[in-house]
């Protein structure tokens, strides 16, 4: 049996709080490009066997970073903080819950896809591609945004989500209507490529709500900060 990963206690308050936060933050951002990643190669070897079992232990990794995260900043929040440390500690208490839903939705579409594409043809299963494609390179520049701090970085992710996810959530669903439409015996099929699109299309309104925070923090806006989509 393997022995469990020892992690080192986050500091509360200050800026060793803050260092520290920030590089599970991101480990958890990166978590999340590792599961559509996984996603990604299982279709280059057309083999999806095994896909969720990857999904979900990288799922288990965002769950136990999610709850030493929210400890450390409640650990934080009860510590004497300047007015940017406690900003930054909202910022990430706030996205977690944004964080966790993104590594359920990857989740989701790992399951599906290993049950689905057996089954599927292939060209069901590559129009989910280029919105993986496009998650990932939201979840790039997000990473990036967070690390240093990038107000541009964090609009790209919001404008690849305003102009170009959404176009491919509505391709996506049209063709899975199609396909109802033209081949009733492949109802499930067409149901599920539905579902997949729109549990993509969350994926993206949760990394789009991190990146209006993450511009509200650098910009000294929190306060006032409302979310796009208040889940």
């Amino acid at each position: 049996m393997s022995t469990p990963v020892q992690r080192n206690p986050v500091q509360s308050g200050g800026s060793a709080s803050v260092a520290q936060i920030t590089a599970r933050f991101l480990r958890m951002l990166s978590i999340a490009l590792e599961q559509l990643e996984a996603v990604r190669q299982a279709d280059v070897r057309a083999e999806f066997a095994g896909l969720t079992a990857r999904a979900g232990l990288l799922e288990q990794e965002t769950n136990e970073l999610e709850r030493e995260i929210e400890d450390a900043c409640l650990a934080a929040f009860a510590a004497p903080l300047s007015e940017d440390e406690l900003a930054f500690h909202l910022v990430v208490f706030r996205s977690l819950t944004n964080l966790e839903r993104v590594g359920d939705y990857a989740l989701k579409l790992a399951r599906d896809l290993e049950h689905f594409a057996p089954r599927a043809r292939s060209a069901t299963l590559q129009d989910v591609l280029p919105l993986v494609r496009l998650l990932s390179e939201m979840l790039e520049r997000l990473v990036y945004a967070f690390a240093e701090r990038d107000v541009a970085a964090a609009r790209e992710v919001m404008r690849l989500d305003y102009e170009q996810v959404d176009a491919l959530y509505e391709q996506m669903q049209r063709a899975s209507l199609t396909r109802l439409l033209e081949r009733p015996e492949d109802t499930e099929v067409a149901l599920t490529a539905g579902q997949i699109a729109r549990n993509l299309e969350r994926l993206g309104d949760h990394l789009v709500n991190v990146a209006e925070r993450l511009e509200a923090l650098v910009l000294g806006r929190v306060a006032s900060y409302q979310p796009t989509h208040p889940f």
